[in-house]
């Protein structure tokens, strides 16, 4: 949602409507039991209908059970934050137990592109023939898988492929929930929540992990509580969305976008907002895993703190992070994300600066906190802005197209990292991460010269049209 220059009454109003709307003039005729879930005006319903209407949209809500399952998706990015987290808090002892120079450790960060390449692209298919439902068994199923064979402890290569199927997992729910909670009514706030869900799981991670390692436990007990978290993920989702089927997708399909709406992925290739944000995300995310992925190891090699130290260390960033997101949501909301990024962007690299010079370990630890905490609106506000260029029935498609971009970049750039540190030293760390908040802070700035609304080029949409 773009910032306006003036505040007006509706906009005001808008504000007292219950976070789980959906927006208004995204649903028509029938309901949206896919994307949105809640209850609608019939088109032509002016006036008094239509106000009476609208008074029973909450009790409308409460029984199609949109808040329950949003409250499941939350829950969902809890334990995808466990997972994401468990790579930077176990990469030390991943490396002394399988004898890995920094390059081959840097491998693990690989495999999250592959999982979400094949995310995104049976992401659709699976919405087609199972619907949401399907979405919510297969997701939390690969992350139980993942944890068992990783519990286990198996040769290298083969926790490798695990890690594949995991991801494959994390990339389903990732798409799915993040394009549904995109085309609510206040989209920040609940992206924000959403994403600070994701956040608060990556936090908990090294937390655990360093009780754990600090009593001379294994690192691969970690996936004991995996395996706890995603078995409960499974249920959660299960129940939440057991009406969410192939149906009720096909159904918001033939009642709610038109034919120049419904896109596949060379549909969505041909805007350049999808470019730009992907761009972006591919920065971010790469940014987010090189900090979250080397940033205990740089303690423990470079400023030479005990396991638990490091460890608390991680889990500050994470921390920080969820409060940037579920605080600042709010923040971006009022001000719009196009403006408000860009302060984020600016604020970010003080505390990278802060972090580089003062290596007291509470500075250290209050200044990468800092540093998520600013982070933390980043992720949900570009897939905001994204969804606003684009047709509705190509969000998910869009969505799970960027957020796999965004994993190639969390894997290449902490896997440069890796390379680099290998042959100069682990102090490179810090100086590649005030880098990339110049890169982040270049695209963003190139991201507000997109306009307000675009379209295919014309011959593209006739052609879109034919099909």
């Amino acid at each position: 949602m773009t910032a306006h220059p003036t505040r007006t009454a509706s906009q005001n109003a808008s504000e007292r409507e219950p976070l789980l709307r959906p927006r208004d003039g995204e649903i028509r005729g029938d309901t949206d039991p896919t994307l949105h879930g809640g209850a609608i005006n019939p088109v032509g319903q002016t006036g008094d209908h239509a106000e009476a209407q609208a008074d029973t949209d909450g009790k409308a809500l409460e029984e199609d059970g949109i808040a329950f399952r949003a409250a499941a998706a939350a829950w969902s990015f809890v334990v995808l934050g466990l997972f994401v987290a468990s790579v930077g808090a176990t990469i030390y002892q991943l490396q002394r137990h399988y004898k890995l120079s920094d390059i081959q450790v840097s491998t693990v960060f690989l495999v999250g592109p592959v999982g979400y390449s094949l995310a995104a692209w049976f992401n659709h298919s699976i919405h087609r023939k199972l619907g949401q439902r399907g979405v919510a068994i297969i997701g939390p199923s690969c992350h139980l898988f993942y944890a068992v064979v990783a519990c286990l402890h198996p040769p290298f290569p083969i926790l490798l492929v695990a890690a594949v199927v995991g991801c494959f997992g994390g990339g389903l729910l990732d798409g799915s929930w993040c394009a549904w909670f995109a085309a609510l009514k206040h989209a920040n706030t609940l992206s924000g929540l959403l994403h600070g869900s994701f956040s608060i799981g990556a936090g908990l991670c090294p937390y655990v992990a360093a009780l754990l390692l600090s009593n001379e436990y294994f690192w691969y007990q970690l996936f004991y509580v995996l395996i706890a978290a995603s078995v409960v993920e499974l249920l959660v989702l299960l129940w939440a969305f057991r009406k969410e089927d192939a149906a009720k997708y096909h159904r918001y399909q033939r009642t709610q976008l038109s034919p120049s709406d419904q896109a596949d992925a060379p549909a969505v290739l041909r805007y350049k907002a999808t470019w730009v944000y992907a761009a972006f995300l591919l920065a971010y995310v790469g940014t987010e895993c090189t900090i979250s992925g080397w940033v205990a190891a740089f303690m423990l090699r470079v400023r030479f703190s005990s396991v638990y130290a490091a460890n608390i260390c991680l889990s500050c960033f994470w921390i920080g992070m969820a409060a940037g997101r579920l605080i600042l949501g709010t923040v971006t909301d009022r001000f719009g994300p196009r403006r408000a990024v860009v302060v984020y962007l600016l604020l970010a690299p003080p505390f990278v600066v802060l972090f580089i010079l003062v290596r007291v370990l509470w500075v250290s630890a209050m200044s990468i906190s800092l540093l998520g905490f600013i982070m933390g609106p980043l992720f949900p506000s570009s897939i905001v802005q994204l969804v606003q260029f684009l047709p509705k029935g190509s969000h998910v498609t869009a969505v799970s197209l960027v957020a796999t971009v965004g994993q190639a970049g969390g894997a290449l750039f902490p896997y440069v990292v890796g390379v680099i540190t290998e042959f100069v030293g682990l102090w490179a760390f810090q100086w590649m991460i005030l880098l990339q908040f110049a890169v982040l802070l270049l695209i963003w700035v190139l991201s507000l010269r997109l306009p307000g609304t675009q379209q295919p080029d014309d011959d593209e949409n006739d052609r879109l049209s034919q099909e």
